[in-house]
């Protein structure tokens, strides 16, 4: 078994070493394809963390005085929940429930979540009933402001709208990029599996005559794309955290009053995404070289 395993990465070295060429080529195709997959996954969750505390259909956010008693948090409730025409639920998010949001939120500003954190406020998320009531609601916002115990009523503008469209718009136009240079490190794939098998045509055809099974000669070159793929991956992850970093650093420069500060990814998520690209360029590695070594096997 071990000598099997050391007759197979040494096959599939020496594979890789007469195609230096192509093996660059496919491993940088596969790096920048699987870069572009990874940073649409973060453009992504950059644009979720910025609408995160408008979705779901929440068209209000009535914010409660940080330290609040009980019954004036029941009293705000109370005069929302009375909207039945208007309101279809009203969802309430304690301080403890506040400051993972702002930890979120203001993950790109450091300075103003410090700030934030000892007199956060909570809040009501408020839902309309439909997008005909929730106009209606945002008429109502002046009254509820003028609740007691409430610190603040926000409702989404045209800005968030923007924000939406700016969301799919992006992430569809990426993400066909990116599949189709994936598709392209298969191929290359594909080819320079393809050109080392011709490559060491007679040796496969003397394998075979002293009894060497398709899989004995086929894994070798399954595992050369295999590893080409994860290379991709991982050298595209290593470029994708360094670029997370540098736009994160950019984006905590930005002034607080740009609104921008949820446009940033530092709660783990980049790290499960390289570990996805990984995953998608082991993927695209051996579909390319398996269908290779399947097809010409017999050169």
């Amino acid at each position: 078994m071990i000598s099997r395993l050391r007759y197979t990465l040494r096959e599939m070295w020496a594979s890789m070493s007469r195609n230096k060429t192509l093996t660059a080529a496919t491993v940088i195709t596969s790096t920048i394809s699987l870069l572009l997959f990874g940073l649409t996954l973060l453009i992504q969750r950059g644009f979720d963390n910025q609408l995160k505390l408008w979705t779901g259909g929440v068209e209000m956010i009535v914010y409660v005085n940080h330290g609040a008693e009980a019954n004036q948090v029941a009293f705000v409730q109370g005069a929302l929940e009375s909207q039945t025409t208007v309101i279809e639920s009203v969802t309430y998010c304690s301080e403890a429930c506040a400051t993972e949001v702002a930890n979120t939120l203001f993950a790109g500003d450091q300075d103003s979540l410090q700030q934030l954190i000892p007199k956060i406020p909570s809040f009501f998320k408020v839902k309309p009933i439909d997008k005909d009531s929730g106009e209606v609601l945002r008429t109502l916002k002046s009254t509820f402001k003028d609740l007691p115990g409430v610190f603040d009523v926000r409702t989404p503008d045209q800005q968030v709208e923007v924000l939406s469209q700016l969301k799919s718009f992006f992430g569809v136009r990426t993400l066909l990029i990116s599949g189709g240079l994936l598709a392209a490190s298969a191929l290359l794939i594909w080819n320079t599996i393809r050109t080392a098998m011709f490559a060491r045509r007679r040796e496969i055809e003397v394998m075979k005559l002293v009894g060497a099974t398709n899989w004995f000669i086929r894994l070798p070159f399954m595992l050369e794309g295999l590893v080409q793929g994860i290379a991709g991956g991982f050298l595209g992850g290593i470029f994708m955290l360094f670029i997370n970093r540098d736009w994160t650093n950019g984006v905590r420069a930005f002034p607080v009053s740009s609104g921008l500060e949820g446009f940033v990814v530092t709660d783990g998520y980049p790290y499960t995404v390289w570990l996805i690209m990984i995953l998608v360029g082991a993927f695209v590695g051996a579909v390319g070289s398996g269908t290779a070594a399947s097809r010409f096997l017999d050169v």
